[in-house]
């Protein structure tokens, strides 16, 4: 049997990495030792990401491009090899959220969502499964959510989220040949932009609703970017090289 062994300085790409979860996970790997390639719809937004890495002494690169277009994501991951190095670690982490009850959800809500996670997942890996297969290591690591469990005003986010989940276990049986891991992260509750916005348009406070679902959750406090990182980070090294097609509730306790 032949040993996969990680390469000495890996390449990775954040998407949705200019800030929450995406820029806390492209810190982390660049603190582990890989080049980032810092990934959203604007390079000009990753700015603040690429400048704490840097600082750190760390590697990484801002690039635009939109996850649902198989053109631009074709030309970027081609970007980053050619810039940082043959990319073999994807965290797929794009997302958006259109949360509205069934019958008040409209097409465009339904299909930015799916497009956006699902699609967006699909196009990423597409593109960067050929680099993997290519140095025969890799890791890839898709961002569901507890909502892939149900969650009422989120149809088409639970399920873009538990579609990603079963994604991620087909993936994990086509690429483990070639020395690539695919797992999931599905947080619960965590404290980002998006959180903030999606309390913002439902009329919530913030302060209120983080102290209602801290009260919620076994640990007895709601999660950080920071939380989510470190888990996905683990996924993506050397240790987890015997982790593959799971998915790792990260919701301080039990998801369901």
């Amino acid at each position: 049997m032949t040993e996969v062994r990680t390469p000495a300085a890996p390449t990775a790409i954040v998407t949705g990495a200019a800030r929450g979860i995406g820029a806390a996970t492209a810190i982390k790997l660049a603190a582990d030792g890989m080049a980032v390639a810092v990934l959203d719809l604007d390079a000009d937004n990753c700015a603040s990401t690429v400048d704490t890495i840097e600082a750190a002494g760390g590697r990484a690169a801002a690039f635009d491009a939109d996850v649902t277009d198989a053109e631009q994501v074709d030309k970027v991951v081609q970007r980053v090899a050619d810039e940082l190095g043959a990319p073999t670690v994807l965290v797929n982490n794009a997302g958006v959220t259109r949360d509205n009850l069934l019958f008040k959800m409209t097409d465009d809500d339904w299909d930015t969502v799916v497009n956006v996670h699902l699609r967006g997942a699909f196009l990423m890996s597409r593109a960067v499964q050929s680099h993997i297969t290519t140095v025969g290591w890799g890791r890839i690591v898709n961002l569901s959510s507890t909502s892939a469990l149900g969650n009422r005003g989120q149809a088409n986010y639970a399920a873009a989220k538990a579609g990603l989940q079963g994604f991620t276990k087909t993936l994990a049986i086509e690429l483990g040949r070639f020395g690539a891991t695919v797992n999931a992260v599905a947080p619960g509750f965590t404290v980002t932009d998006m959180t903030a916005a999606a309390a913002a348009r439902a009329g919530v406070d913030f302060d209120e609703l983080k102290s209602t679902m801290a009260s919620q959750i076994a640990v007895r406090r709601v999660g950080k970017p920071e939380d989510i990182a470190n888990v996905i980070a683990f996924l993506a090294s050397e240790d987890a090289a015997f982790v593959s097609g799971q998915v790792l509730y990260v919701s301080g306790g039990p998801a369901a």
